[in-house]
């Protein structure tokens, strides 16, 4: 199943991140693919604020720490790939590991490793189709993927 929204700001953006975050479970990951500057942080922003974490928490890319944690109805770990070279630095660094945990895991650049998401993983392209508008696709293959969908498709 696919489905796609288009965003016209960064709140858009968010919101649709925030509708996200509501309607996902212990267990779920979602999987970021876009080019540098997509909206891949700022949908981040959303779907922690969807797992109720802290509004003033700062949510930042985890470039450099490769995960960041964030407390809420259920952790988030949001994890970035950008410096990572391929699949063997992402095993090496242990971010797998987080696919399996209490949470939610949001991967940044998860293009980069693919084949290691499990097979209930939501995928979301950012495509930039102007400096602040954005066409977000949304693909799931497995069931727990398309019902998250049908729900988000039910909530816009």
């Amino acid at each position: 199943m696919k489905v796609s929204f288009e965003t016209e700001s960064d709140r858009e953006t968010i919101e649709l991140g925030r509708k996200l975050g509501s309607l996902l479970t212990k267990g779920d990951v979602v999987a970021l693919i876009g080019d540098l500057g997509g909206g891949k942080t700022c949908f981040t922003k959303g779907v922690a604020l969807g797992l109720d974490v802290d509004k003033e928490t700062v949510v930042t890319s985890p470039s450099f720490t490769l995960v960041n944690v964030y407390e809420g109805h259920l952790p988030l770990y949001h994890m970035d790939g950008y410096r990572l070279e391929g699949v063997q630095e992402f095993i090496d660094a242990g971010l797998e590991e987080y696919f399996y945990k209490d949470g939610v895991a949001v991967l940044e650049w998860a293009d980069k490793c693919l084949q290691l998401l499990p097979p209930w993983h939501l995928k979301v392209r950012f495509e930039i189709l102007s400096p602040v508008s954005r066409k977000i696709t949304f693909e799931g293959t497995h069931p727990r993927s398309e019902d998250i969908l049908i729900r988000l498709v039910e909530e816009n």
